[in-house]
């Protein structure tokens, strides 16, 4: 018969997720990372989070409580109901001469440090206890053997206590932090670095969790972790069918449209028309009542907004009725495991249908220029949406409005299901646009060319250019005299 394992909340909803429900109660684990990455915060947020049958015991080796305080409230943290055992250096530090021995364990009482955490500890009798840092002991001890003794004594002492334990450590150089590893259930690690603020869970006895790099933000709500998503952990049944665009001629090109639970990329040069056929996708949805979500990398709302209504598009009547929602994503602001969570509640509790991403490129900044991280997290979302049967568009934007013909400029098609492309093409001194299918995984599509205009009216797709060659060069030629579709008025 298999032993339940009660868990203890680390008060951030983001990090329980991780830990697969929180820390193993009675247990002791360690927060690492250099300073600033937010260990203290982290650490006083747990013991926040104590419920009203729990106490709470802060064992400050180094910061005064006053500032512990107030840099907690800037957070918005509440510590009224925390203990303190202020054990840091005062004012009257710096005239001490001499220095203190920590003794062995047998004579532990008679140690003024360590016996002031004993008795404050028989006083509140913690269910939950942070040291911070642990590594400050060290200073008070006479070698590395008395510091490892005395530090496993002093966690195994709160532990058989019941208590569950965070201690913090420092890598000083003299004592790398990986030396304190062994003594504690598990290890939380944080960084804070130039490419954003990020978590992982190197050890976790008694339990798995979630694997990755986890990013996490520190703001005025205190500080909020954003877990990897892992798609292979969602899933629900949903029927494959065609999502049309409501313009005849795409789903023509299409064979029917979109199917549900697939991936598209629409791709071609700036101005073309990616995100306005993107939004025909979502007008259609809308008209049957199925709610979209357009996240703007590269625009801002208001100039989408304008000009999706200049082009016959209600998108402001859509968001009205609830059909629409239109999010612009500052892309060095938000991680991408942040904007993945979004998402996922933005399909998980509005039952959103289809997810636009305007574009990749932008949505690449998130990772500011890990370009292989980017690709994969995007494959990773991806594969989330398919998975919930939710139809995903890409918008990505290739470099040259004329000339060589490429599908994507990032080498992103093998992530698609379906690709359609978008050209600038310049016939009899006038400047048109094509548009066409590469590829569609899911059925056959028309393999032909057709005009595309963007209108007062909305989207216009012509018949088949099967008189032009040469279109993906963007300088076509007509073959066998004048297309009189294709003259000029």
């Amino acid at each position: 018969m298999s032993r339940s394992i009660e868990r203890v909340s680390t008060g951030i909803e983001g990090l329980d997720a991780v830990l697969h429900g929180g820390f193993v109660a009675g247990r002791s684990y360690m927060l690492d990372g250099p300073p600033g990455a937010g260990k203290t915060v982290l650490a006083t947020q747990f013991l926040d989070a104590a419920g009203p049958d729990e106490s709470a015991l802060f064992v400050n080796l180094e910061e005064d409580p006053e500032d512990l305080r107030t840099n907690a409230a800037v957070l918005g943290v509440d510590v009224d109901a925390i203990e303190f055992l202020d054990l840091s250096p005062g004012p009257e530090a710096f005239a001490e001469e001499g220095a203190y021995d920590v003794f062995p364990a047998s004579d532990v009482e008679r140690e003024p440090v360590v016996g002031a955490i004993v008795d404050r500890v028989e006083e509140v009798d913690p269910d939950r206890v942070v040291v911070d840092p642990i590594t400050q002991l060290h200073y008070l001890t006479s070698g590395d053997y008395q510091f490892r003794k005395q530090a496993v004594g002093l966690v195994r002492y709160l532990t058989d206590r019941g208590a569950t334990v965070l201690y913090t450590a420092q890598d000083t150089g003299r004592l790398p932090t990986r030396e304190l590893e062994y003594i504690g259930d598990g290890t939380v690690y944080l960084d804070a670095s130039p490419a954003g603020r990020a978590l992982r869970v190197p050890k976790f006895r008694g339990s798995a969790t979630l694997s990755g790099e986890h990013a996490f933000r520190i703001d005025t709500d205190g500080l909020a972790v954003f877990p990897e998503l892992a798609p292979g952990d969602h899933a629900r049944p949903f029927e494959s069918e065609a999502v049309p665009s409501g313009i005849p001629e795409v789903d023509e090109l299409l064979h029917g449209g979109l199917e549900r639970g697939t991936v598209s990329i629409l791709s071609g040069p700036t101005g073309v028309g990616k995100t306005t056929l993107g939004t025909q996708f979502a007008r259609e949805a809308a008209g049957r009542g199925e709610r979209s979500v357009v996240y703007l990398f590269e625009e801002t709302r208001g100039t989408f907004l304008t000009r999706s209504e200049a082009l016959d598009i209600p998108v402001d009547r859509m968001i009205e009725r609830g059909t629409l929602r239109v999010e612009e994503v500052d892309a060095l602001d938000a991680s991408p495991q942040e904007f993945a969570g979004a998402v996922r509640n933005e399909v998980e509790t509005h039952d959103t249908s289809i997810v636009m991403v305007d574009g990749i490129a932008g949505y690449g900044l998130t990772l500011q220029g890990r370009e292989e991280g980017a690709v994969r997290r995007l494959h990773s979302l991806g594969h989330y949406l398919k998975n919930v049967g939710v139809t995903s568009i890409l918008v990505d934007e290739t470099s040259k409005v004329t000339g060589e013909f490429r599908a994507t400029d990032r080498n992103l098609s093998y992530l698609a299901d379906n690709i359609v492309f978008l050209r600038h093409l310049e016939l009899q001194g006038k400047l048109r646009k094509a548009i066409g299918v590469l590829k569609k995984r899911t059925s056959d599509f028309e393999r032909t060319l057709r005009e595309f205009e963007m209108t007062e009216d909305g989207l216009r797709v012509g018949e088949p250019l099967t008189d032009l060659q040469g279109v993906l060069t963007g300088t076509p030629t007509v073959v066998g005299g004048p297309d009189p579709a294709l003259q000029p008025e």
